[in-house]
């Protein structure tokens, strides 16, 4: 006899708990990478609590005396070297991150998002505050370039980055008097830079020789640690001026006609003209100036069906990794790589001391009158500043890779 009544999977299919696999695939930790450019306190005879007390902070240089070319007079008083002083000030901000999420989904969540919640605010306050590190050390006019930005051309070997430009930037930073660091003796200074261009470097003529025929790891393991007085920093977060150089000879210049949104697989385009599987294409505005647009991102054609176009990108998903609204640029115009040099001084840095120069991540808590929403989030309060231009010298080259 059939048993009636009994509660099964077809009549309660809602209070399943849906079992996804836990283990996610995780994208390697974002490093901070700017911030290099401000280890060392430029003022160090000051305490960071004493600093954060004022609501800005002025800092003072004093100019160097003039070389006396005079004699000592017999029978006059000698005259004083006059200095010269200015100041820079710098004026604390603050930056937040805050998730919310309800009691339920806590309690029936299938995957293990109470603690990937904690990795995500982790990721995104580093990345938070390296940004403002990245605009600065990615602005202001001490820049060289074989033209100008918006005619950096891929296919032109001379636009790409090769080993004379280090030879350059060690000679101006030396000009300059560019504070770096010691190691092993040696005084070296950093230099920041994408993939793209870092391709490029190792495909320089000298390096290629010095790797085919002194050190073979150079080419086979792409080991170029080092090159000059410069320790390389090799990241995809260094910055890239997406589609601010010339325009392809295929050009691709069309917009979003609706919103796509983070993970995403496909968008729509007002126009598909020009676009083929294989293509490169920038979704954003065209950074052509000192105004960067950070969720610019550059992704892979994989399909084309009208004006639906299936993309590769470096969303967790390979979709998209930022949300895009209706009417925003896609374009195939070259891309540019911004190559910093400098030292652990070249920016300036002031930040709390109570939450501390990475942050504070506030430990979970729930709010709302039944106390159903769980909070988690982090604060910081500080600044970084472009505190001495001479610091600062940026390379900006076309990459091969958009050739």
């Amino acid at each position: 006899m059939a048993v009636t009544g009994i509660q099964t999977t077809s009549n309660l299919s809602n209070s399943r708990w849906a079992k996804y696999v836990t283990d996610y695939i995780r994208a390697a930790q974002f490093e901070r990478v700017y911030d290099a450019f401000a280890m060392d306190n430029v003022v160090p005879d000051a305490s960071m609590s004493d600093l954060f007390r004022s609501s800005s902070i002025n800092l003072e240089f004093l100019s160097d005396l003039e070389p006396g070319t005079a004699t000592i007079p017999e029978t006059l008083d000698v005259s004083a070297t006059a200095q010269r002083d200015a100041t820079f000030q710098i004026t604390p901000t603050s930056r937040f991150g805050l998730i919310e999420a309800s009691e339920v989904l806590m309690n029936t969540a299938g995957t293990n998002y109470a603690s990937e919640k904690f990795y995500a605010l982790g990721k995104h306050h580093a990345m938070t505050l390296d940004l403002i590190a990245n605009n600065l050390a990615n602005q202001g006019g001490s820049v060289t370039r074989a033209a100008a930005r918006t005619s950096l051309d891929a296919g032109t070997s001379t636009h790409l980055l090769t080993a004379a430009a280090f030879s350059n930037a060690s000679s101006i930073l030396m000009d300059k008097q560019v504070p770096g660091f010691v190691d092993a003796g040696r005084p070296m200074w950093f230099s920041v830079m994408h993939p793209f261009a870092f391709a490029d470097l190792r495909n320089d003529t000298p390096i290629l020789a010095t790797g085919q025929y002194q050190k073979a790891n150079i080419v086979l393991k792409h080991e170029l640690g080092e090159l000059g007085p410069f320790k390389l920093v090799v990241t995809p977060n260094a910055k890239m001026f997406y589609a601010g150089g010339a325009a392809n000879a295929s050009a691709i210049e069309t917009t979003l006609a609706s919103s796509a949104s983070a993970l995403a697989k496909t968008i729509v385009v007002t126009s598909a003209t020009n676009i083929d599987v294989g293509d490169f294409v920038c979704l954003g505005t065209h950074e052509t100036g000192d105004t960067h647009y950070e969720r610019n991102e550059r992704v892979q054609v994989i399909g084309v069906s009208g004006t639906t176009i299936t993309i590769s990108g470096s969303g967790a998903n390979g979709g998209l990794r930022y949300d895009h609204a209706a009417g925003e640029m896609v374009s195939n115009d070259d891309s540019v790589a911004s190559v910093v040099f400098g030292g652990p001084k070249s920016l300036a840095k002031v930040y709390d001391p109570i939450t501390g120069e990475y942050g504070e991540i506030l430990p979970p808590d729930r709010v709302g009158a039944l106390k159903h929403i769980y909070q988690l989030g982090w604060k910081w309060y500080g600044n970084y500043s472009r505190w001495n231009e001479s610091y600062l010298l940026r390379r900006e080259v076309a990459v091969s890779v958009d050739a």
